[in-house]
């Protein structure tokens, strides 16, 4: 099984994907995970990325499916596995058929009004240590400005600025939207509601995927 998680920037597929990790015991692959680590590594694709990624554009089809070709070549994804933030374009859709065309897919596309974007994005924090994710009005660390986990000093994104984040939600319209009408085409898109909190939202999410994985014969793993 793949899963594919689908929404705007600020929709909630990270912390979303990371749930619904633990939950089947598919490895959630993040496209902006792996193009940060590339930048922070220095890697010649890291440094092409970087200044694309800090406009708010989107990093070129072919950067992005490299990075993707060589993760679902290890072993972990063998049984099924969670895509966050793959594909964005027509063409990376078409790349990932071509890699794993066999495999069956299901695509969540979680739907959040532009206005609710901004102000979650604007009040996004990731930890510079150990990256963990939080969230100023849904997930608050418990000690302002420090990582619950290890500490560490909590800092805004570049690219979670009020401008870059109008700028992002731009190009998602222009460019990535066009791939419901793909996925509809297919008839592998679903809607879910990407209002309320984590939980509901989680909830949503798990009534759908029962009824898919069901379908395709490989249940959930339990927590």
């Amino acid at each position: 099984m793949r899963i594919v998680l689908f929404g705007p920037p600020g929709s909630g597929k990270g912390t979303q994907g990371e749930l619904m990790a633990k939950r089947t015991g598919f490895p959630r692959i993040s496209t902006g995970d792996l193009l940060r680590t590339a930048v922070q590594k220095r890697t010649p694709i890291g440094r092409q990325a970087e200044a694309v990624m800090k406009e708010g554009r989107l990093v070129s089809d072919e950067i992005v499916t490299g990075l993707v070709r060589e993760r679902l070549a290890d072993p972990d994804c063998r049984g099924g596995y969670i895509l966050d933030g793959f594909p964005r374009t027509i063409a990376q859709a078409e790349a990932l058929a071509f890699l794993d065309g066999e495999r069956p897919e299901v695509v969540i596309g979680i739907e959040v009004p532009a206005e609710v974007l901004i102000d979650r994005l604007s009040g996004r924090r990731i930890c510079s240590s150990c990256q963990a994710v939080y969230n100023l009005a849904l997930q608050p660390p418990r000690l302002e400005g420090r990582c619950d986990l290890c500490q560490g000093p909590l800092v805004q994104r570049p690219d979670d600025t009020p401008e870059v984040i109008r700028e992002r939600i731009r190009v998602y319209h222009e460019q990535t939207e066009r791939l419901k009408d793909h996925y509809l085409r297919r008839g592998s898109y679903r809607a879910v509601d990407g209002g309320g909190t984590i939980e509901e939202i989680f909830q949503r999410i798990v009534r759908l995927l029962d009824g898919e994985i069901g379908m395709s014969g490989r249940k959930w793993v339990r927590a």
